[in-house]
């Protein structure tokens, strides 16, 4: 297959241009901060908590974002070989190594930045075998420490966890693991302060708590709007970044105010009977990450074939997972939601139930499932959730893809590969 193939999606919300706008003035301030005034700052990934840094006024470095934004200038298949040439193994994982890589090919004149500056700390929760290795390489090429956090085993199985983890986290994510997670955060905490300086406030996180839960309740009521509505008003294509900017900023006055707009847009596109397709006739889930090097794959259906892309894991994600009851313990609300964030999007039974009720709940008509053959995480549970899916008349086609690396993909064969897979479940 040839590679670089990615389309760009077309943008219906003006939500959504105000968060990339927003993202990439951040995205400059951040690296005045980093790269130019030195200031101390932090490489974590997705599922750790970040609330901490935004405490502390650190500046962060999501390396999920960070791979994504490398692979939507096309950098990766550079990098991914720099790691080759250097005796790594080629079955890493792309998503968690794509910054890794990016180090290790040092070369300032291709790379976003110049290439990341030392960090203070890279954090990372130990969630596969494969996050240990990278992140302490990682570190040493950078000459800086690397905070691991554990990923204990999730001993109470509740299929429905999505229906009580708002309210009841201390029983849907087990005692020992949130005292676990607690114990750590401090142990972080501890850490950056000695190595910036600066303090920490559980005054000023239980603020922050009380106004991310302000955020995911905006953006939870949108996620409820777009499964309801017939058409579909928004596409995945503005559900993505209009979620995940917000997300990465969380507890913001910024943040706040866009997913308060987000919500607004999207009811008044209802209630115009908007649509993202003219003539909508099916309605599909993507499970999986984003497709960071070919967004506009998204939308390539929809005027030929009348198939929206309704849901992906982000929007609907914020509600029960991020939301939190926080009952005077910021501390341990914020465990709650740290300690299971990639488990419940990952692993039986937890993601396939989940998955299963969404699919209900949106009027559902086919799935495609995102399998990137390096990504044990993203692995783990798909064949579970595959089933249950299928087990409830949803036909699901897995595409054996990574979301940042394009070696093995082309848009135009992609499309024709899901063109007949719809054609063969008789709904094209």
């Amino acid at each position: 297959m040839t590679t670089g193939s990615g389309r760009r999606s077309r943008k219906d919300l003006a939500a959504t241009e105000a968060a990339t706008a927003y993202q990439k003035a951040f995205g400059a301030e951040l690296k005045r901060r980093v790269v130019e005034l030195g200031e101390p700052f932090a490489v974590a990934q997705a599922d750790t908590p970040h609330e901490i840094f935004h405490v502390m006024d650190m500046p962060l470095v999501t390396n999920q974002w960070w791979s994504a934004y490398i692979s939507a200038k096309q950098l990766s298949g550079r990098y991914f070989e720099a790691l080759l040439e250097r005796g790594y193994p080629a079955n890493s994982c792309k998503y968690c190594s794509l910054g890794f890589a990016c180090t290790v090919a040092n070369d300032p004149a291709s790379a976003p930045w110049g290439g990341l500056p030392k960090p203070s700390v890279l954090v990372a929760r130990l969630t596969c075998d494969c996050i240990q290795h990278v992140f302490s390489e990682w570190a040493q090429a950078l000459d800086t420490d690397f905070f691991p956090m554990e990923a204990p085993a999730w001993e109470h199985k509740e299929p429905n966890w999505f229906e009580r983890s708002n309210e009841h986290w201390e029983e849907v994510y087990e005692s020992r693991r949130i005292d676990l997670m607690v114990a750590e955060m401090h142990e972080l905490i501890a850490l950056l302060e000695e190595k910036t300086g600066r303090r920490f406030s559980e005054d000023r996180l239980r603020v922050l708590m009380e106004k991310i839960n302000e955020q995911e309740s905006y953006i939870a009521e949108a996620a409820r709007m777009i499964g309801e509505a017939r058409p579909c008003p928004v596409s995945i294509a503005d559900q993505m970044p209009n979620t995940m900017i917000p997300q990465w900023h969380r507890g913001s006055d910024w943040a706040v105010a866009h997913a308060r707009r987000v919500r607004d847009e999207v009811r008044e596109r209802v209630k115009a009977g908007a649509g993202v397709a003219k003539n909508e006739r099916i309605r599909l889930m993507w499970i999986g990450a984003g497709l960071w090097h070919d967004p506009g794959f998204y939308q390539a259906l929809e005027e030929d074939a009348g198939a929206v892309f309704v849901w992906s894991m982000y929007m609907p994600f914020a509600g029960p997972q991020y939301i939190r009851a926080v009952k005077d313990e910021p501390m341990r609300a914020l465990a709650s939601r740290i300690c299971a964030m990639n488990e419940v999007l990952h692993l039986p039974p937890w993601m396939n139930s989940w998955m299963a009720s969404e699919a209900k709940r949106c009027g559902i008509d086919a799935v495609l499932m995102l399998m990137p053959p390096d990504n044990r995480l993203s692995q783990s549970g798909t064949k579970m959730t595959k089933e249950a899916l299928e087990a409830a008349g949803v036909p699901v086609l897995a595409l054996d893809a990574d979301m940042v690396d394009a070696k093995n993909w082309d848009h135009d064969t992609m499309v024709g590969k899901v063109k007949g897979f719809l054609k063969a479940e008789a709904l094209l």
